[in-house]
């Protein structure tokens, strides 16, 4: 009986390694066909790129537009990967994940910054920038690069500035026309004491909560209003749940570009090159396509939306700018006196 067992397992493996060779001789090796695109993936240097906003706004667009030209400029050795609509981290979330690591680029809105550093408060501060070129000047300018290196502090690298537009605000108590009638309601702004100050002095209540969170807020009513770019107004459909929106241009929203600097310093000096080619490139382009942007997406609301649009004459913003202006002053020190000064300045160069 053994023997018996022993033939039949034997006839079995002999049947099995002839299959085996009878396989490969009909498939042999090199007429395998080979696939090129896996050419190269091991060496492939892969970073994340995370942000809050929807794709086809300016910060969407210019994150989508870097990548593509890191990509151009590397032949595909580097890929961003871009990950929108806060899909990985809320704003609130995202520095804590650069720094441990969990993503590789990240653009918050530069009001988030004054948790790293108080400088940023700057760019808060009300009307501080009169017109586009007054925040194209300043961005580039000293203003700007001080702010970018205040970050190296912290261990981060940053790499540029990303305009976005001038805020406006939102409600559905109004029309909102002079300071006052903002007295007794509550508005959804970014995590900035600057713009809570603001609110203040207006009789306001300021309600800091992430930019996600937003949408909910005034859907819930648990806010009246909100202040923002034209572009995240249109983007995240603010205007169907508001009434009323007043063209004020009151302060800026930004965002800053920045990486782990741990992870910049792992680099090779031409991975280096070919990032800051292609962030030099998407800024100069984010630069110009923001502000029309928002001026298209506003006639794109009047067509499409009942909302009621109010806009601010020079005489009313002189009187918004009277009645805010003391914020200045409430933040010079914490601020620093140099930097706000400096924002004096630029701001009467351009009025």
């Amino acid at each position: 009986m053994k023997s018996a067992a022993g033939y039949i397992l034997l006839a079995g493996m002999v049947l099995l390694l002839a299959a085996f060779f009878g396989y490969q001789s009909f498939f042999p090796r090199e007429a395998i066909p080979y696939d090129d695109d896996q050419e190269g993936l091991k060496d492939q240097i892969v970073f994340k790129f995370s942000h809050v906003v929807a794709e086809n706004t300016p910060k969407g667009l210019a994150a989508q537009r870097f990548a593509e030209l890191v990509a151009e400029k590397s032949n595909g050795h580097i890929k961003i990967e871009v990950f929108p609509n806060g899909s990985l981290y809320s704003d609130i979330e995202e520095i804590n994940a650069l720094r441990e690591g969990q993503v590789h680029f990240i653009a918050p809105s530069t009001s988030k910054l004054g948790m790293l550093s108080p400088q940023w408060g700057v760019l808060d501060l009300p009307f501080a920038f009169p017109s586009r070129e007054a925040a194209l000047e300043g961005l580039n300018g000293k203003i700007g690069q001080q702010l970018l290196r205040s970050l190296q502090g912290d261990g981060i690298k940053g790499l540029a500035h990303w305009p976005n537009g001038f805020k406006q605000i939102t409600s559905n108590q109004g029309p909102i026309q002079k300071p006052g009638d903002l007295k007794g309601q509550s508005f959804r702004i970014m995590q900035s004491d600057v713009i809570s100050a603001q609110f203040s002095r207006l009789k306001a209540k300021a309600v800091q909560d992430s930019f996600n969170s937003t949408y909910k807020l005034l859907e819930e009513g648990d806010v009246d209003g909100e202040e923002n770019t034209i572009s995240n107004i249109y983007s995240k459909k603010f205007y169907n749940l508001q009434k009323h929106m007043t063209i004020s241009n009151h302060g800026y929203l930004g965002y800053a570009v920045m990486m782990s600097e741990k992870v910049w310093n792992e680099q090779t000096e031409e991975t280096k090159k070919i990032l800051l080619e292609a962030m030099e490139e998407t800024t100069a382009w984010n630069s110009r396509m923001a502000f029309e942007m928002n001026e298209e997406l506003l006639e794109k609301i009047r067509q499409n939306s009942s909302i009621q649009i109010y806009e601010l004459s020079p005489e009313e913003k002189q009187e918004w700018q009277a009645k805010l202006d003391p914020v200045y002053e409430d933040f010079l020190q914490e601020i620093g006196k140099n930097l706000v000064e400096e924002m004096k300045e630029l701001r009467v160069k351009y009025e």
